[in-house]
């Protein structure tokens, strides 16, 4: 992936210690690391039978939403935010990931083993999704899980 490199070291720059969060990415087999929220971006944290639709709004009206992964068993998906964002939502059945909270986040740009993967992997540049955003894709989906369920 063209930027994987560039995208690492914003992800990593929230670490501790960048450079250990480096040789932790490549030491594990599974390519991951934990990295800290709260200091360059937050995560909202949908269950996936409402993250992967609004992650289909998004990608139609945006040219690049923010970094957004699924967990293990394709369960849930993070939208990476602004940080902050975490401690002011108020939606339900949203998880939220801010400050004092740590997430697992694979290298962008290697191949997942069955594991956590990004969906829209990191640029580099720090895009990270508007809020307000994330909020009205989210009701145009939920709109639209409801009405496939009353069809």
């Amino acid at each position: 992936m063209p930027g994987a490199k560039t995208a690492a070291q914003w992800l990593a720059s929230v670490a501790p210690d960048p450079e250990v969060c480096r040789l932790e990415w490549e030491r594990n087999p599974l390519g991951i690391a934990l990295l800290p929220a709260g200091r360059a971006w937050d995560v909202l944290i949908l269950p996936s039978r409402l993250g992967h639709p609004t992650l289909d709004v998004l990608t139609r009206i945006l040219d690049q939403p923010g970094p957004v992964l699924a967990d293990f068993g394709d369960a849930r998906a993070g939208f990476f935010v602004p940080p902050g964002t975490a401690a002011r939502w108020l939606g339900t059945g949203v998880r939220t990931a801010g400050a004092g909270t740590w997430i697992v986040v694979p290298y962008p740009g290697r191949l997942s083993v069955g594991g956590i993967r990004w969906l829209v992997p990191p640029d580099g540049s720090g895009t990270l999704t508007d809020p307000a955003l994330l909020e009205l894709a989210m009701h145009e989906a939920a709109a639209r899980l409801a009405g496939q369920e009353e069809s």
